[in-house]
């Protein structure tokens, strides 16, 4: 993807993270190095292997979200609604003005990976204790990989292009792009990005069985990506909404702000293990900044996938120095303060990198201690660096060879 002759700029952001709810407190948060890891408080996971999460304190649907909706719907999809709300506040557009625009030229894609486990959990609870008779209706679609997405059009009366992509982190990423495209279609604005509450016993547990989820109960020393002690990653909730819109058409209707354009996006999916075919995450990065018309040695800062796993990490941290030369960039991994949140991590990464083009900034990765063999090449950001940035490349992978790389970049 690339932005053509069409500048595609984002122009709002809506935050639910583990460190803060809201794109300042969030914000706040990540450059003063403040974790949201801590010990799973949604239920007793005392017998489980894994007890670290980065959750979203202080969040419930009921105050935040009509009682009808939060009745029918998981935390996943509360999480998803409330970022969609505050975005499109964000970016200035009121219900009123959503009125006036072609209902049929509004989109909405959204990223999904775990779906709604928490409601199916609970609702297959009631069918063994009860019977038939109390699950409820609502199971359905509750639990559905497009919920989100569905109810995100039907409360803002989005009816034009709309989907869900489902691969992992990469996802979130992924579904970027795909608005960016129905923008380029003929669509006037789009909601974009994902949300994830895998937080639930069940959703725990499938979790557990990839092998990746670290099972250190010291929330410091529990998801270290890149350093010698990386024994995996912290599961967590939340994630991020952007607003994204023809640029031309922003300034047009005078939008609030634009935080920056998307500028080129590229897929590749990893082949199969044992094939001896090499991973493909250096060539996503290289053809999004070939459709984004940006050199690698323009680029300010790197927001590293962080998969806290050796292989993984020492794999990404070849592609970065094969692709921009040893200490040729500096990276940063941010959501060691958050978890691995899955299909919301992507979209939260994409609203730091632009708020780092913003406010010239870039947040750390908190808890390095010891480069691992194979990533001293890097120029990890261990502390808050003030640097001018105007480009940003994020990196997201997801689980089974799902590669993405986006190009975000500074407006006018």
């Amino acid at each position: 993807m690339s932005a053509g002759t069409m500048d595609v700029a984002v122009t709002g952001l809506g935050v639910v993270a583990p460190n803060g709810i809201g794109v300042d407190a969030h914000w706040e948060a990540l450059l003063a190095g403040v974790s949201g890891i801590g010990p799973i408080s949604r239920f007793d996971a005392g017998d489980y292997p894994v007890r670290l999460a980065g959750e979203v304190a202080g969040f419930a649907g009921p105050g935040r979200l009509p009682s009808r909706l939060v009745a029918q719907t998981d935390r996943w999809t509360h999480l998803g609604l409330y970022a969609a709300e505050a975005a499109l506040a964000d970016a200035g557009m009121s219900a009123e003005g959503l009125a006036e625009l072609d209902e049929f030229g509004l989109a909405v894609v959204t990223a999904s990976s775990s779906g709604g486990n928490e409601f199916g959990q609970r609702e297959i609870a009631d069918l063994w204790r009860h019977g038939p008779q109390r699950v409820s209706a609502f199971q359905s679609i509750a639990w559905f990989y497009a919920a989100t997405t569905g109810q995100i059009s039907i409360r803002h009366g989005m009816r034009g292009p709309c989907g869900v992509l489902v691969a992992e982190q990469a996802g979130g990423l992924d579904a970027l792009a795909q608005a960016a495209r129905a923008l380029r279609m003929g669509a006037k604005m789009a909601v974009t990005g994902g949300a994830e509450a895998s937080l639930s016993p069940y959703a725990l547990v499938c979790q557990i069985s990839s092998g990746r989820l670290s099972r250190r109960d010291d929330p410091a020393t529990a998801y270290l990506p890149f350093d010698a002690d990386a024994c995996g990653h912290v599961p967590g909730e939340g994630g991020a909404m952007l607003i994204v819109e023809p640029e031309q058409e922003a300034r047009k209707r005078g939008a609030p702000r634009i935080y920056g354009r998307v500028a080129g996006h590229a897929a590749t999916f990893d082949p199969p293990p044992g094939s001896g075919g090499r991973p493909t995450l250096r060539r996503a990065a290289e053809l999004a900044l070939t459709r984004a018309r940006v050199a690698p040695e323009e680029v300010d800062v790197v927001f590293a996938d962080a998969a806290g796993v050796p292989a993984l990490d020492r794999a990404e941290a070849e592609a970065i120095s094969a692709l921009f030369g040893p200490r040729g960039v500096p990276v940063t991994a941010p959501k060691t303060m958050l978890g691995r949140l899955y299909c919301g991590g992507g979209p939260l990464d994409l609203a730091a990198a632009l708020l780092s083009i913003r406010d010239g900034v870039i947040p750390p990765t908190i808890g390095l201690r010891r480069p691992a063999p194979g990533c001293a090449d890097l120029d990890l950001v261990t502390e808050t660096r003030q640097v001018p940035v105007r480009r940003a490349l994020v990196l997201a992978r997801g689980f089974g060879g799902f590669n993405s790389a986006v190009v975000v970049t500074a407006a006018g």
